[in-house]
């Protein structure tokens, strides 16, 4: 693989997560989510498992998303006028970045639980 080529591939990259941070409602609240998480982290001071634990959460929920979001645009391009299975595959990954904050969510209560619970 020439430079060229490497070098594109992560332009287009960069070029992608751009536009789902820039463009997606819910991109934003899970950013939102993801930077209170890691000031609680900060201000709770957890420990390098947690970070471990917190960090592969947060980038999860944002995969997921994102992969939610190109099957959106794939699905539009397929696409205009409205099919059963077209807004199967939507609801579907809809479904998958739901299962991902529900993780998080859970994940929250193991990592910062102990923390919180001597308040």
């Amino acid at each position: 693989m020439g430079k060229g080529k490497l070098t594109a591939s992560f332009s287009c990259a960069w070029a992608g997560i751009f536009y789902v941070f820039s463009r997606e409602r819910n991109m934003k609240i899970h950013l939102l989510a993801a930077t209170l998480a890691v000031l609680a982290g900060f201000l709770l001071e957890i420990n390098r498992i947690e970070w471990g634990m917190l960090l592969l959460t947060i980038f999860f929920v944002l995969v997921a998303e994102t992969i939610n979001t190109a099957i959106e645009k794939t699905v539009d391009l397929i696409t205009s006028t409205f099919h059963p299975l077209a807004g199967l595959a939507k609801n579907i990954a809809a479904g998958a970045v739901l299962l991902s904050a529900i993780n998080a969510v859970i994940m929250a209560f193991i990592i910062f639980g102990h923390y919180l619970w001597r308040f």
